[in-house]
């Protein structure tokens, strides 16, 4: 059974950075590019980033994220990261991880299911 668990949320003021981890486990991920979704109060969730797992340099963001949000993933530990810098406000949501395919620069999940996902909270 895949899972998938994220971790590394938190409180942190504008400006300052996190870490997110996702732990995945239940088969092989070789094949499947990876990524991360978020979920703010009252709107849709919406794609942030995503990794090939098979090559570091295939990276996608979202435009809102980019040059201040990192992916990256250690193989050996089956596990992807987001690396969150310039926080702002409005990156105030809860944080999931999912395995699938990119299409059209996104991540299209097609492996196991939404998880509790990690909250990160951004102070102005």
């Amino acid at each position: 059974q895949v899972q998938l668990v994220e971790s590394g949320g938190g409180l942190v003021q504008a400006g300052g950075s996190l870490r997110l981890s996702c732990a995945a486990s239940g088969r092989t991920f070789t094949n499947y590019a990876m990524g991360w979704f978020r979920q703010a109060p009252g709107k849709e969730r919406e794609f942030v980033a995503a990794i090939g797992w098979w090559s570091a340099s295939l990276t996608y963001y979202a435009d809102s994220v980019k040059g201040r949000f990192t992916i990256s993933r250690d193989n050996s530990k089956n596990t992807v990261y987001l690396i969150m810098n310039s926080l702002k406000p409005e990156d105030t949501a809860v944080y999931y991880c999912r395995a699938g395919a990119v299409v059209d620069g996104i991540l299209r999940p097609n492996l196991g299911s939404w998880g509790q996902g990690t909250q990160v909270t951004v102070s102005s």
